[in-house]
């Protein structure tokens, strides 16, 4: 299993960025896919997540800001984040669990600057 995310970067408070994470060796469209940030000192949080039928939940934190969407065709899960705030900071990581295990993509950063 392979993930690989990318999307992240520096954006302005107010902004927006939209992170995708390219999925393999897994029957991708049966599968839930969770976005996790992480910022230094501290655990990493699932900030949203979507189901195999297309159930999506989401942190208290982001909800109404972030979108989390999949498309089955291209194995991809995307995470578009709007209105960023600087508490959005962090690195953003995609995971799949699958067959008792759990995968992390490489990570992408995100920073909102004020």
């Amino acid at each position: 299993v392979q993930l690989q995310a990318s999307g992240g970067g520096l954006v302005q408070a107010g902004g927006s960025l939209r992170l995708s994470c390219a999925a393999s060796g897994i029957i991708f469209r049966l599968i839930t896919l969770d976005w996790y940030r992480q910022v230094p000192g501290k655990q990493r949080d699932v900030v949203a997540s979507i189901t195999s039928v297309g159930g999506t939940n989401y942190a208290t934190s982001v909800k109404g800001r972030f979108t989390i969407s999949r498309d089955n065709v291209k194995s991809t899960v995307y995470l578009q984040m709007n209105s960023l705030e600087p508490e959005d900071t962090g690195v953003y990581y995609c995971r799949v669990a699958t067959g008792g295990k759990a995968y992390w993509g490489q990570g992408t950063q995100v920073t909102v600057s004020s």
